[in-house]
């Protein structure tokens, strides 16, 4: 089979609207009215169905839609070891509305061995043939590092490494196991989804959860360093993107503001071979920080939402791609969605097909812009 490299012309994110039968099944699973082996098999069928809409799209990702997961981060998490799943008394605080409350306990040492997500991937790597190739995303090692400091979390989090540095070393060396065994499954395409960026990006936000008791600088640095350290010794054929976005859930948002606060790190310095970027609206800011990202590296513009099930209008997006050109060269973008349809189970407000009418939007519009 011939190598495929991602990103791809006209590409997607990673996660789509659940069907009712699988919201039934992982219902109906923790109620304990079916056993895990009933709910594998609704996961396998509707994955399957996915995968083959995701070709007759005409599609070069696959992914099995995280089908699997409650939530885009936090099952990933829960599946390494040393990690508990919690809920809190209130969950993330969105514009207008509040998530579930998912969290993570620290319960021991972290490691990533026989990491869950390894049998999800080895799932969808029997699909792959000569014109796709199997996408496994999951949260970025810094996301993880910001769940554990959530709020109490972090109390739990020092008692048990009161030594950070520690810390961030097993973190990294957990994600080195996973991103390891996936690779020995046949895994060449990665793609780590991180939302702290967005956090550091709204500035009003920033200053206000960190009274000036912390600088951007420093964290961002830190942040900077887990992930690449993450990437360390990473194979030279393995592809390992990044997706940046500023909140997605039930078709609403986290945080506000432009790039600039961020290039200069995430842009400039993170190891990875392309940025999936969120860019489908005022919240995003422009396009000039684009001028840090190297240029052996790719963007993909996340210019149509998912968020809203009207479609974009193509000379409006053609015009965007043309401005973005301006500071990365045309050859070395991309377009997508701005995120995932559904990265938590209960999906942006849309319908199933409003998601294919986007992927076809996207598709049409890479076809006319690059040929």
């Amino acid at each position: 089979m011939r190598q495929l490299y991602s990103p791809f012309r006209y590409d997607f994110v990673g996660s789509f609207l659940r069907p009712e039968r699988l919201k039934q099944a992982r219902a109906d699973f923790k109620a304990k009215k079916i056993d895990v082996q009933a709910l594998k098999q609704v996961e396998d069928e509707e994955i399957t169905k996915l995968i083959q809409k995701q070709k007759d799209a005409g599609y070069h990702a696959i992914t099995d839609g995280e089908f699997r997961r409650s939530y885009w981060h936090l099952d990933f998490m829960w599946g390494l070891n040393g990690i508990e799943e919690i809920e809190l008394n209130h969950g993330y605080f969105f514009h207008g509305e509040e998530t579930t409350p998912g969290s993570i306990k620290l319960v021991g040492k972290i490691s990533g061995e026989n990491h869950p997500f390894v049998e999800h991937y080895r799932f969808v790597k029997q699909f792959e043939d000569e014109n796709t190739v199997a996408r496994q995303t999951f949260p970025a090692p810094a996301q993880l590092l910001a769940e554990l400091f959530r709020e109490d979390n972090g109390k739990q989090t020092l008692a048990i490494y009161p030594d950070i540095e520690e810390l961030i070393q097993d973190i990294a060396r957990a994600y080195q196991t996973v991103i390891q065994e996936l690779y020995q499954a046949g895994c060449r395409n990665i793609q780590m989804d991180d939302c702290t960026w967005g956090m550091f990006c709204d500035t009003k936000y920033w200053s206000a959860r960190q009274n000036g008791e912390v600088s951007l600088e420093d964290v961002a640095s830190q942040y900077l360093r887990l992930n690449n350290l993450a990437l360390e010794n990473r194979p030279d054929d393995l592809v390992v993107t990044t997706h940046v976005c500023r909140g997605n859930y039930h078709s609403t948002w986290a945080s506000s503001g432009g790039y600039d606060p961020i290039a200069s790190f995430l842009f400039a310095k993170e190891n990875v071979d392309a940025f999936y970027l969120e860019f489908d609206d005022e919240r995003s800011g422009g396009f000039e920080p684009l001028r840090f990202v190297p240029k052996d590296k790719k963007v993909v513009l996340g210019l149509v939402t998912t968020k809203a099930a009207a479609l974009e209008k193509k000379e409006t997006i053609i015009d965007r791609i043309k401005e973005a050109s301006q500071y990365v060269d045309l050859e070395r973008l991309y377009l997508s969605p701005q995120c995932g349809f559904a990265s938590c189970e209960i999906g942006n407000k849309l319908v199933d097909q409003d998601q294919w009418d986007k992927l076809t939007l996207v598709k049409e519009i890479a076809e006319e812009v690059w040929g």
